[in-house]
Parts: structure tokens; sequence; C-alpha cells
């Protein structure tokens, strides 16, 4: 059985579907995936999270992703203390997430931006702690900034999501209780330093995902020139978790089985899961 720890069940490429995901839920629970997380990236979606959540049996974070920051405002903070204090004996919600830092995208690294991006991240750290919650963070080209933050407002530790740093900032998210979640960006031979690292890091330190919709797997992805020529893009679903697992045991020289064991308890244990 394996846990998908970071899937976008309410993005419009699933939501769009005709029985509105279900269908691809229902696929990913045959494949063995036996819960899902689905993170909030604004306060707009909190509801609709919390409410696949319960509709498929799977799990929920509630947050405020860094994409969304330039148009957060503190009225969304206030609601999101609101919701962690309404549904906080909701056994479903495990997080606050997604959340973090982005220096990729051009326009969330003008000096405003980041320090504003700073500003938000921190105000949720603070708030994972007020409630006792372990975050989902959202890490592109941010780590050691992540980190000084941590250090600063220490939480219960929780996932690095999607990790594609060093090995030092690996060591450093684990000892901070920290799990470092691979999804479809392991799959590609040209990831030789992801691969490296799901490969070497301790078994303990481990979470899938896909990240569905997003970050497709090697065998979904599509190049622009194959998009132009007319081959559709994959749609990425939790249904895709078992073979990416598939693709960590081969790395790490171990089955399949004993790594969903690991990676499912390793899972449950930093999102205090239950079952």
């Amino acid at each position: 059985m394996w846990i998908d720890t970071h899937a976008h069940l309410d993005a419009p490429e699933l939501a769009a579907c005709p029985d509105g995901g279900a269908g691809w839920r229902a696929l990913a629970r045959e494949r063995g995936v036996q819960s899902c997380v689905i993170p909030a990236v604004h306060a707009d979606h909190f509801d609709e999270v919390r409410r696949l959540a319960h509709q498929h049996a799977d799990s929920y974070a509630l947050g405020i992703h860094p994409l969304q920051v330039p148009r957060a405002s503190d009225d969304d903070l206030l609601r999101l203390d609101e919701a962690l204090t309404r549904y906080r004996n909701d056994p479903r919600l495990v997080a606050v997430g997604e959340i973090g830092l982005d220096f990729f995208v051009p326009a969330l690294c003008t000096p405003d931006m980041r320090e504003r991006q700073q500003q938000v991240y921190r105000a949720q750290l603070r708030l994972a702690r007020r409630h006792d919650l372990p975050v989902i963070l959202h890490v592109r080209r941010s780590a050691d900034l992540l980190l000084k933050h941590l250090r600063e407002v220490p939480v219960r530790g929780g996932i690095a999501h999607a990790f594609n740093g060093s090995a030092q900032q690996a060591q450093a998210f684990v000892e901070r209780g920290f799990c470092l979640g691979f999804g479809g960006a392991v799959t590609f031979d040209a990831a030789r330093q992801l691969r490296r690292l799901a490969a070497d890091l301790p078994l303990q330190a481990l979470v899938l995902e896909t990240d569905s919709p997003d970050i497709p797997p090697q065998w979904l992805y599509r190049t622009a020139a194959e998009r132009a020529a007319g081959l559709p893009q994959g749609i990425n679903t939790p249904a895709e978790l078992p073979r990416i697992g598939a693709v960590v045991a081969e790395l790490r020289g171990m089955d399949v089985a004993s790594l969903a064991y690991a990676t499912t308890a390793n899972a449950q244990r930093v999102l205090s899961m239950k079952g």
C-alpha cells in the first residue's frame, strides 16, 4: 500500500474530468494508493480540498502557496488560522501546507516579493506552531532560506516537497524532523543528483508523491516539439505513484513492497496520519 503525500486533486485538470476526478482516484486505489494528501494553495481552496479529502477518504493540508502570495492578503492568513481552529479535531487535517518560498519564478524574485514571501511563510510557520501541526514545504531555489526561518520558528517537522537540493541541505531538513518528497522528476535519467539522493538517503527520510497533475513522470512527459506535433501530454494522477515507487526501489536496490511499507510508515509518522 502507498501514500501519495502530495496530490492537487482540486486542480482544474483533474476537477474538469467528467467524474470530477473520482475515476482517477478509484484507479489509484486499485493500484494500491491507500491515501492521498491534498494540499491547499490558497484560502479560496480550503473548503474544496477538505471536501475532496472526505469524499475520497484521503487527507488534506491547509496553507497559502508561495505562487499565490501576490494575491494573498493578511485576511487570508486570518482565514487560515480560523480554518485550522475550526477543523482542529478533523483527523483528515494533517498539516499546514503547501507553504514555502519560490525563487524560480521571476515575478517572485523582486526585492519586495521576496520579502513578502518570507513574511507569509513565517506567519504560516507560527500558525503551524500554534496549532501543533507539521508543514508541507514548497522548495524551489529556496532551501537555505527555508531552513533559516525553520531555525528561528521551529515546527514539528513535515515534508520538503519535490526536494531537489544538495545532500547537505537534505540532511539539514532531516535533522529538523522532515522527510523529503520524491516524485516524477526522479524517473528521468538526466536527474542524476536527484537520483543519487533517492538512492543514498536513509530510508526513513523518504516519502513518495506525484504532485498531480504537475511534474509528470518520464513516461507521461512530452517535449514541446512532441506536443506541437500533436502528441498529448499525459495527465499525471495518483495512479502513477506505484510506478514511481518502483523506480525509486530499483535505484535503492530493494524490493518494491519494502519501499511501499517504509514510505507509508514515514508519511504516517511525519504527518501524524491515522491508519
